[in-house]
């Protein structure tokens, strides 16, 4: 496993699972495969049932003196652990755009937002309180909030930091103890993150990781019967056999699903501003965010302009390996690739302004990238406007009347983030209360931005919230004191 403050490119051969504060070998390995190129980084520890059951076990011993750690000690260990993240920004970065492909740009950002994670819910448990309930002068009423116990997590691999930390900090803060499964193409940050913490001074087993593949570590994960709550970010399709699995034991789950968010690009709008910004939405990290703002609803008299701005911008767009730093990095595998190329060439309504192929960059064979695509007029019903792409492909539909921008925006199973772009004042807060989702923009557009604002969706986009001290809710339970005087 890379170590922090080695070079990546050293790393040794396989990365192994970090339990109760050592690495654990797995009997079988599989290949962590570099998305630019297409050959591998090195092996890494397929674990399964086994590990899971040592982590569990190792977070449940942990437990019971991490909860009775003072909220002060638990704060200083968490900014101490947020000091040292930002002190391993290059080494982390670096890992981080070698096993997801992102620009490396992008990398180091997702470890400075990892390390405000820990630094905001160090801060936040300090003034974490319960209430007094006045009910009358002979009772004394009051509520505590209490860690849950063991909280696991199951991360993606789009922001594989970030995600850890967005699920992991407020969990550790709040008295739980953590056992994380990373995606099974982007395991070695997440150990990293493990190694930091334990040399933060968090207590061995407070933070624990497992690696493997979804079908094995993240399904034992999802089912075992020591874990008090799960934080799922993914697919919707697995999310409902994650909640399935939960709701078998009667366990508390946040899932972070998919979406396919719109922006509705109003006659008054700053076309300019809007064009650029959903541009540059949509080709971070490739278009592989689950808040991507992949659809563009735009009024029929600035459509046309708004077209040619976007088309604009993607062809002044760079495409390289996630290291070189270009404006567009891969997509996480080939398997990724197809899938993208398939529902781009499967749409049978509106037409391709720009891109839409596979693309070998300075003659690299073995990458995953995919042009930057503008797909202008399509169907709202169809295929490609329903389904989460997760590529960096944009599509564009007109409309004449308010009414009609947002019913089209509110037409798809997600609802997870939505932009309004419009001068006026008054249609920008009407439009923002009709839109379904858990974040409306105006005027801007963040991608799910923002450590400290409350993040989630409703319907497939997935339910709970995750971020902003409303998270921490989501890791304690509430008991209520009544003492009769």
């Amino acid at each position: 496993m890379t170590s922090p403050g080695m070079n990546p490119s050293q790393a040794q051969e396989v990365t192994e699972s970090f339990i109760d504060g050592r690495p654990v070998a797995a009997h079988q390995v599989y290949d962590n495969i570099d998305p630019s190129t297409g050959r591998t980084w090195g092996k890494v520890a397929r674990g399964g049932r086994q590990e899971v059951d040592q982590a569990v076990a190792a977070a449940r011993a942990a437990h019971t003196a991490w909860r009775t750690t003072t909220p002060e000690r638990r704060a200083e260990l968490l900014c101490r652990l947020a000091d040292l993240i930002a002190e391993q920004a290059g080494p982390l970065a670096r890992i981080e755009s070698e096993d997801s492909g992102k620009p490396l740009s992008q990398a180091r950002h997702d470890v400075q937002v990892c390390s405000r994670y820990f630094r905001f819910y160090g801060h936040a448990i300090d003034s974490f309180y319960g209430l007094s309930l006045p009910l009358r002068p002979d009772l004394h009423v009051y509520t505590r909030r209490e860690p849950l116990g063991v909280t696991g997590h199951v991360i993606a691999w789009n922001y594989p930091l970030q995600l850890m930390a967005r699920q992991v900090a407020p969990a550790v803060a709040a008295g739980n103890c953590a056992v994380v499964k990373p995606a099974d193409e982007t395991p070695r940050s997440a150990v990293a993150l493990a190694r930091l913490a334990l040399k933060a001074g968090l207590p061995a087993g407070v933070v624990n990781v497992v690696t493997g593949l979804g079908a094995e570590a993240g399904a034992a994960l999802a089912a075992h019967r020591g874990v008090d709550h799960l934080g799922f970010v993914g697919s919707t399709r697995v999310g409902s056999l994650v909640a399935a699995a939960a709701a078998e034991r009667v366990s508390p789950v946040t899932l972070e699903l998919g979406g396919k968010s719109a922006h509705l690009v109003f006659a008054d709008a700053d076309v300019k501003k809007a064009a650029r910004v959903a541009a540059s939405a949509i080709l971070q990290n490739a278009g592989q965010t689950c808040s991507a703002g992949s659809r563009v609803l735009v009024h029929e008299s600035v459509h046309s302009e708004l077209v040619e701005r976007v088309a604009g911008h993607f062809a002044e767009v760079s495409i390289g390996p996630g290291t070189d730093d270009p404006d567009l990095g891969p997509l996480i595998s080939r398997k990724q690739q197809e899938r993208v190329r398939d529902l781009v060439e499967s749409t049978a309504s509106g037409e391709i302004v720009f891109g839409g192929s596979v693309v070998e960059p300075d003659g690299i064979t073995g990458g995953a990238y995919f042009t930057p695509t503008l797909i202008d007029g399509v169907d709202p019903a169809s295929p490609i406007a329903q389904e989460e792409v997760f590529g960096p492909v944009l599509t564009t539909m007109r409309f004449s009347t308010e009414e009609e921008a947002v019913a089209l925006a509110n037409g798809t199973d997600y609802a997870l983030l939505g932009a309004v772009w419009t001068s006026d004042l008054s249609r920008a807060h009407r439009v923002a209360a009709a839109v379904e989702a858990g974040q409306v923009y105006v005027n801007g557009y963040g991608a799910g931005g923002g450590v400290e604002l409350p993040f989630g969706g409703f319907r497939k986009s997935g339910y709970g919230r995750e971020k902003g001290v409303e998270a921490l809710d989501a890791y304690t339970a509430t008991k209520t004191v009544v003492v009769q005087l």
